[in-house]
């Protein structure tokens, strides 16, 4: 497989991923940054590699083949970005660009290998599961921030939105994965949220608040 297609399919489960129906053409466009007529052409390669099913009107879906082969994709990126962090000092902010580089390495030695010497983690640094050699992935139990209404005590267990910019704004305001969050307040006018993160108050808007996964202690 090219990276291209390796590429598009891991697109297609992060997509379909919770949903009920095939993703549309015009989604993954959006996220490759690519024109529909390319993302087609696309497509009708990977069905032909019985990878995906694809039905005009009805969206692209992966066979279980190309759900596996997404899955394994995913694997080998997640666990890069543990090594990255772990091991050689990268940022949580980092690790996302080099690791796509990275989970194009043909090797499932070298990723079994891995996955040992980092002693079987679960997760990634931003607390996505990593799937395990067999494609099995746990389930994580987690709500957005801004769905906890005031007075709950939270967890912050992952990021919806891992891009730099947003894992640099945590880092200032010293939120990191575990970090125990108490939800003092919420505007009625914007949705922005009052929070108590180590005994400090902090105002965060409801986008903020749209791209924090947490759990309810």
């Amino acid at each position: 497989m090219t990276y291209s297609e390796e590429n598009y399919l891991k697109i297609i489960y992060h997509l379909s991923t919770g949903a009920n129906k095939g993703v549309t053409t015009n989604a993954i466009a959006s996220e490759m940054e690519s024109k529909p007529s390319s993302v087609t052409d696309m497509v009708q390669k990977l069905a032909e590699k019985g990878l995906v099913e694809y039905k005009k009107y009805q969206g692209v879906s992966l066979t279980k083949e190309g759900r596996f082969t997404a899955l394994m994709i995913v694997r080998k990126h997640r666990l890069w970005e543990v090594f990255l962090l772990e091991k050689l000092d990268f940022s949580w902010d980092e690790v996302h660009d080099v690791a796509e580089q990275l989970e194009h390495i043909k090797s499932e030695k070298l990723t079994n290998k891995l996955e040992e010497f980092l002693d079987f983690p679960t997760e990634d640094p931003h607390g996505d599961p990593i799937p395990d050699r067999d494609g099995n992935i746990k389930k994580v139990d987690k709500k957005l921030l801004s769905e906890v209404p005031a007075g709950k005590r939270v967890i912050c267990v992952g990021v919806k939105d891992s891009s730099s910019a947003f894992l640099q704004y945590l880092d200032k305001q010293q939120i990191a994965l575990g970090s125990g969050i108490e939800v003092v307040s919420r505007e009625d006018f914007d949705q922005s949220l009052t929070l108590l993160v180590k005994d400090r108050q902090l105002l965060v808007s409801n986008k903020i608040a749209s791209n924090l996964f947490v759990k309810v202690v």
